[in-house]
């Protein structure tokens, strides 16, 4: 991929939601809500203080992650549907 955020940024690709609940019960594609997990395919150097100091980011490409809801902007980069958001946007990393 030729795409790199900058600074405090990045990129997530949205992991597939279930087809399925708990129940067995089958979800049509019209009731599907947009999932909120993803895993970041890449992440910006950083964010810079006010000295110029750059605090590196907690996450790294290849973390799963959660986030919230009406998270980050969707972009479509080399065909591929994803979303670039602000690190702060993060909930959490899914170990």
């Amino acid at each position: 991929m030729n795409f790199r955020p900058l600074h405090d940024r990045v990129l997530v690709r949205r992991v597939e939601a279930e087809e399925k609940t708990a129940g067995g019960i089958i979800i049509p594609d019209t009731a599907k809500e947009k999932p909120q997990e993803g895993e970041v395919v890449a992440a910006g150097a950083g964010a810079k203080s006010e000295e110029g100091k750059v605090t590196p980011l907690d996450v790294k490409a290849g973390d799963r992650i959660l986030f919230g809801k009406w998270s980050g902007t969707e972009v479509r980069v080399n065909g591929e549907d994803l979303l670039i958001m602000k690190e702060s946007d993060i909930l959490g990393i899914v170990g």
